[in-house]
């Protein structure tokens, strides 16, 4: 996602660097329809709870319904920035004290949102329950898409437990601040989990609002044409505002080989320090 530096510009960019995340989404669901998204990141402070919610945003002026999901449970965020709160959230629904519907906020048209209570106890117990599991499957047969915004993967094992149970991971990595190690590390130990990195998004890039454009590449890595933003592709040779690296769905050996190259690529870049 672009860090702009008009405001009004700025918002039009993310906007459509958000349909563009959904499209590439969409690109990567051939053999599958991808549905179920868990959103990441190495370390805080990358911006991954933006990126979901505005993912959600795109999804939701597309015409399908979809739920974001609140699974930060220590550092929640999300009802915060959507400007709502509701009177229970993942607990009171695991522990039987509100229904689905009663818990879930309609935000807008087509967007829906699942709270978490704060001060919750043992957060990874809970979301590596058996009664999680099957809320992720009943919450999935309510809507189009359901979007779990999770903690750091380097900080707590929450995100690959919930990456295991939906359709795929999207790993935010935000420019010249995220450590070329910790980048690494987290791609380690998602792979060991036997998730499904489907792309990855570089988030807070420096671009002016007259240079926006998107970057596409092939599962190589190489950057096969790119857009001013307006639908209308070209060949110049920008840097990208948004770079997905598609991981098509396959065995766990092919995806735990898609996803160390997804990680050497992002490594090799310069939106990662040493």
């Amino acid at each position: 996602m672009p860090k702009m530096k008009r405001k009004g510009a700025g918002k039009l960019a993310v906007r459509n660097a958000a349909k563009t995340l959904l499209a590439n989404i969409r690109f990567a669901s051939v053999d599958k329809p991808i549905r179920t998204l868990t959103v990441t990141s190495s370390t805080p402070n990358e911006g991954k709870s933006t990126v979901a919610l505005n993912l959600a945003k795109a999804i939701a002026t597309s015409g399908a319904t979809v739920l974001l999901v609140e699974c930060d449970m220590r550092r929640r965020s999300q009802a915060e920035m959507i400007g709502v709160h509701s009177l229970g959230g993942v607990y009171s629904v695991l522990s039987g004290q509100m229904t689905v519907d009663e818990a879930v906020v309609e935000v807008s048209q087509n967007l829906y949102f699942l709270d978490s209570e704060p001060n919750i106890p043992n957060p990874a117990d809970i979301i590596a329950s058996h009664r999680f599991s099957k809320l992720v499957s009943t919450l999935e047969s309510k809507y189009r898409y359901v979007i779990f915004d999770t903690p750091p993967v380097g900080t707590f094992v929450d995100a690959a437990e919930v990456g295991r149970l939906t359709d795929g991971v999207i790993f935010v990595v935000r420019e010249n601040f995220t450590k070329r190690n910790e980048v690494l590390a987290a791609f380690d130990q998602l792979r060991k989990a036997e998730v499904n990195i489907i792309g990855s998004v570089m988030n807070c890039c420096e671009v002016e609002a007259n240079e926006y454009y998107y970057a596409y590449y092939n599962e190589s890595g190489k950057k096969v044409r790119t857009s001013d933003g307006d639908g209308v592709y070209n060949s110049h040779n920008y840097e990208s505002a948004v770079a997905p690296v598609p991981v098509k769905r396959r065995s766990s050996a092919s995806n735990s080989h898609k996803n160390a190259q997804a990680a050497k690529q992002l490594t090799g870049s310069r939106f990662t320090r040493n």
